[in-house]
């Protein structure tokens, strides 16, 4: 999706134009892939602009950084100050915000330690990121030949930019076999994750989504559907799953910043059920959005407002 250029961006600690926020070429973080980012929305709420589960993104910002052993020059409080700022300052009421640091410039060689941390926020208008047909009758994904890296090659579990290499080969194989997306295995061949998304199969009511342990992303989003689901009275299980059972799913999912709740009504040109969104996806897809914007009290604390 193009990006439409907003004014300022936030980098190490002040405002600065837009077309000003560039890198060094050779920057350790652009050769190497040593940084950490976050995916974090805003909503044009109820009650004015606000930002979904602020704190949770930063905190994972954080810790992704401290997987790949970074220190950040910034703590939770001041991370999440800096993305409200950002949004304030393009006057933006709705938008993706996308913190990132990386290691910049210092010398020559893998070992980045000792270089500087460079720390930029960026907000700008995103709309539905697998489209609004896709959000709306569900998109079409296969089984990608690329596998999900595993946590005993890099942490797994952390947000680190290299680690997305990975994922840009699996959803340019996706796209390039006429698929909106793609699921990746991991290396026991067991069901891991979507290039940039957390996945849930209904089987029966029960709703089913990989653990932890099989190398995925642990997504602010996931959890948030998790908990939504739960105190809707439904049966949320963290499960392993096999390829073979997506084609017995009632009902397939995505979840995450950018994809919200998208539903999947097609998985290796096979239907899933009667290859329209399923009664459970589209109930959570429904409650999901409500809750962003303001209009549920019961998870207003989900929201930091921008103001």
């Amino acid at each position: 999706m193009k990006i439409q250029p907003t004014g300022k961006i936030w980098k190490n600690g002040k405002l600065i134009d837009w077309e000003d926020a560039t890198v060094h070429v050779m920057s350790h973080g652009l050769h190497y892939g040593t940084g950490v980012f976050e995916g974090i929305r805003c909503y044009d709420a109820a009650a004015g602009p606000a930002i979904f589960r602020l704190k949770e993104h930063m905190k994972r910002m954080l810790l992704s950084a401290n997987s790949i052993n970074m220190k950040l020059p910034y703590g939770m409080t001041e991370l999440s100050n800096a993305a409200k700022e950002t949004v304030k300052a393009n006057k933006l009421r709705s938008c993706y915000i996308r913190p990132i640091a990386f290691y910049g410039v210092q010398g020559v060689g893998v070992n980045p330690m000792g270089y500087p941390i460079e720390v930029f926020i960026v907000a700008f208008e995103l709309g539905a990121y697998l489209g609004d047909e896709g959000m709306k009758n569900g998109i079409r994904v296969h089984t990608s030949s690329w596998h999900r890296i595993g946590g005993g090659m890099v942490p797994a579990t952390a947000k680190a930019c290299g680690d997305y290499l990975n994922s840009a080969l699996a959803v340019m194989e996706a796209k390039q076999n006429g698929f909106d997306e793609t699921i990746m295995l991991n290396e026991l061949h067991m069901v891991a994750e979507g290039s940039g998304e957390n996945l849930f199969m209904v089987k029966d009511g029960r709703i089913l989504t990989p653990p932890l342990n099989a190398g995925i992303l642990p997504g602010i989003t996931r959890d948030s559907v998790m908990k939504i689901a739960e105190d809707m009275g439904k049966d949320v299980v963290e499960q392993n799953i096999a390829r073979s059972e997506l084609y017995l799913a009632d009902e397939l999912f995505f979840t995450g910043t950018a994809a919200e709740v998208t539903p999947i009504r097609e998985v290796d040109r096979r239907p899933v059920g009667d290859g329209r969104p399923g009664p459970v996806t589209k109930v959570l897809q429904t409650k999901f959005l409500d809750i962003v914007r303001g209009k549920d009290k019961k998870y207003l604390a989900w929201l930091d407002p921008v103001k």
